[in-house]
């Protein structure tokens, strides 16, 4: 069996790592964190000193890192994957990063006998714990062929978008409305304070009508309206993703003054401390703003049939 590289063990990778082992790969991993390269280790992982020796050892080389800037310094340089990667192996991209470095680096991969699959996760991080996440991936058909055993391992969806830079762009789309959406349920469920309706009542008619939206029914049924922001997607997050939303748009020309005021409305919750809050936790923030009492569902609410 191929060996695997993963790098970046965060509140992601880390539990998408655990179910590559708990299926039998092979893994080397590498993380600024001790303390998740060591859970690894306990489950079977080896564990690597550097990229170069990840490159060296491995066919396939996953990284789940924050940003571009983070992914490009792993894979660019005279210690970096490239240098030091095998002919033919693949580097999986499993970030959400710009689309315009993920074509950077296809480029550069292919001028070192490598090649890039873009592989953005979809769903939450309790999903990643439970092997249940969805994936947009960008790759050659030949690529796919490959990779596709472990994002089965990791994940209960696979959608192949196209060529790489696909699924980078597509969750670009996927989290702009996500994102959007929290920010108009915050809105109208802090106006819905403010009008004192039952809380209860109201979501019932919402989740009964055209306004209803994942978004609400589940997440932050879940999460904020249950009094839970401890983060799985942070409200950090989602303002980064949005700038890529924004700064990918303006690149191909497309006006998106909803996405700029959604933005705005984040980097407001960020000035204010909210920032490593859950994204759901945006109502908190918008009612904490309107001066009105936070929503909350009673405990054990399921809304009726």
């Amino acid at each position: 069996m191929a060996t695997i590289g993963f790098i970046g063990l965060g509140r992601m990778g880390r539990p998408m790592a655990a179910n590559l082992l708990k299926k039998g790969f092979t893994l080397r991993v590498l993380d600024l964190n001790s303390d998740a390269v060591s859970q690894l280790a306990a489950l079977g992982a080896g564990v690597a000193q550097d990229v170069a020796g990840i490159a060296r050892e491995c066919d396939i080389v996953i990284t789940m890192l924050p940003t571009s800037v983070e992914v490009e310094a792993v894979a660019v340089g005279a210690d970096g994957l490239f240098a030091h990667g095998r002919m033919g192996a693949i580097l999986m991209d499993m970030s959400t990063i710009d689309p315009l470095a993920t074509d950077r680096l296809h480029a550069l991969a292919q001028r070192a006998g490598m090649t890039v699959v873009d592989a953005p996760v979809g769903r939450l991080a309790e999903h990643a714990d439970r092997g249940e996440s969805l994936f947009m991936v960008g790759a050659s058909d030949a690529d796919f062929a490959r990779v596709k055993p472990l994002l089965d391992a990791m994940g209960t969806t696979v959608h192949h978008c196209g060529g790489v830079g696909t699924g980078g762009r597509t969750k670009l789309v996927n989290n702009y409305i996500a994102i959007s959406l929290c920010q108009m349920n915050a809105e109208a469920l802090a106006l819905s304070q403010r009008f004192g309706l039952d809380l209860t009542r109201t979501l019932q008619v919402l989740f009964g009508t055209m306004a209803s939206n994942n978004q609400l029914k589940i997440n932050f049924a879940n999460k904020v309206l249950a009094g839970d922001t401890s983060p799985g997607f942070t409200i950090d997050l989602a303002h980064k993703d949005l700038g890529l939303v924004l700064g990918a748009a303006h690149a191909a020309r497309v006006p998106m003054p909803v996405a700029a005021a959604v933005y705005e409305s984040f980097s407001l919750a960020r000035a204010a401390d909210f920032g490593q809050l859950d994204f759901s936790g945006i109502a908190d923030v918008v009612c904490e703003l309107a001066k009105v009492d936070k929503p909350r569902i009673p405990a054990g609410w399921k809304p009726q049939a």
